[in-house]
């Protein structure tokens, strides 16, 4: 039987459109904007200036903090200038602008495709590499992954899992990397156990990847502490909770982190970023990309430089299609709508989804029936109901106490709720609020 998280949960339509399709190379933009916050945490510092030529792969802005993540040139080029440039976000941001010319790469770093597989490394050289390469969570939350793999005093990791699972509509650059990178993912997986000092890893794949669960099974008999584990179909199983859940049966508790039940949870596009930075000294500037929806002529999987802007996949696409109705960052269920296309890819953009104009539009708001859908889909044990009520009322020590930042942002409240209610919108609003009062008590 396969495995899965227990509590709550929906079916959306997959709509993998894009799964057939292999990766392709984008070509380079002319012009490249890269944000100084690309990472959660405090943002990078520039250490470039207007005028300044710098080459792929060039350090341009410095981690401040423990929290925050080195950002490197994606292209060849002069610095224009550094400017507030607008980001999927919709507000202007500190960022760099670099014109694009031809594409020179630093030198050390290792730009053959040919694998790699050395394991003599060191803990702490595996995390300064990491820290110095600027990866992220490459699953769209874009936490600074030296930081999961350090592991605080008092804590201890006994599994290492990868998420594969890629539960979202839509998007598929997670599949593509798995059937096209299994190789290179295997051996970051191991980096990872190697750095936190831990002799067991899982891989959690949904079981609509049968050629991806596959491919990682057979490579992963190279490797006998590596398990390949298939689940059950169920959003949101992406989810570090349920994927822990599903996987080895223990709950971290609320408030708390995968580490608090022995867990570090990293994706699969982490993986590979990792394996190229200890393996080919390559920093991460580039990352797959899902160009995608029902009206899209190439639905497609794009290995895409940060700082492109979304218009140029989009175009590589085959355009957008005149009935689009919204342009989503990521995926239906936990995506943004965009407000403009020159936006530029990040190190956390995983899709660009086009929805037609049927099915964007939001029906009209009905008063709460007290049916208890939104109980019942709750993967964390929430009242999504009593959430945004709270949250709409400014009632806010209440919403702290009924966990509201417990939530996870899946949208499955909203999914199913038939009175149409924007439950995250209002639980988003609350959790920003509470979060800003934790703060306040710090």
């Amino acid at each position: 039987m396969l495995r899965s998280f227990p509590k709550g949960g929906v079916h959306p339509p997959e709509n993998k459109l894009s799964a057939g399709s292999k990766i392709t190379v984008l070509d380079l933009p002319k012009t490249v904007n890269i944000p100084l916050s690309q990472h959660l945490g405090v943002p990078a510092v520039a250490i470039v200036k207007r005028g300044d030529l710098v080459k792929t792969g060039q350090l341009i802005a410095e981690h401040k903090g423990f929290v925050s993540c080195n950002i490197h040139s994606p292209v060849t080029g002069k610095v224009l200038k550094l400017d507030k440039s607008l980001d999927s976000s919709g507000y202007k941001r500190n960022a760099i602008i670099i014109e694009a010319e031809a594409d020179s790469w630093m030198d050390g770093i290792d730009t053959d495709s040919s694998l790699v597989k050395d394991f003599s490394h060191s803990s702490e050289e595996i995390v300064k590499k990491t820290l110095e390469a600027g990866i992220v969570g490459m699953g769209g939350a874009t936490f600074p992954t030296h930081v999961k793999m350090s592991v605080p005093r008092g804590k201890k990791a006994d599994v290492v899992i990868l998420n594969g699972v890629e539960c979202e509509p839509y998007l598929t650059s997670d599949h593509r990397l798995m059937l096209e990178k299994g190789e290179e993912i295997l051996v970051g997986l191991r980096l990872f156990m190697k750095a936190l000092n831990v002799n067991k890893g899982l891989i959690g794949i949904e079981n609509n990847k049968l050629d991806a669960i596959r491919n990682l099974t057979q490579i992963a008999s190279q490797y006998p502490e590596i398990s390949v584990v298939p689940l059950k179909i169920k959003y949101p199983q992406g989810g570090e909770k349920q994927l822990i859940k599903a996987l080895t049966g223990r709950e971290v508790p609320s408030g708390g982190l995968p580490l608090d039940v022995g867990a570090v949870v990293q994706n699969v596009g982490t993986a590979f970023a990792v394996y190229e930075a200890i393996q080919k000294n390559k920093p991460l500037i580039e990352r797959v990309v899902t160009v995608t929806g029902k009206g899209v002529k190439h639905a497609s999987n794009f290995l895409v430089r940060t700082g492109t802007p979304v218009s140029q996949l989009i175009e590589a696409a085959g355009g957008i299609p005149e009935n689009t109705g919204k342009i989503i960052n990521g995926g239906p269920m936990m995506g943004k709508a965009l407000n403009s296309v020159d936006v530029p890819v990040v190190k956390g953009t995983s899709g660009i989804l086009l929805i037609p104009a049927d099915e964007s539009h939001r029906e009209a708001v009905n008063p709460c029936i007290r049916c208890a859908r939104c109980i019942s889909v709750c993967p964390m044990g929430l009242e999504p109901y009593l959430l945004m009520t709270l949250a709409e009322k400014a009632i806010f020590d209440r919403a702290e106490n009924e966990r509201t930042m417990d939530c996870i942002e899946c949208g499955s409240c909203s999914y199913v709720c038939p009175a149409n209610r924007p439950l995250l919108d209002y639980i988003r609003l609350g959790k920003f609020r509470v979060g800003q009062i934790i703060r306040s008590r710090k």
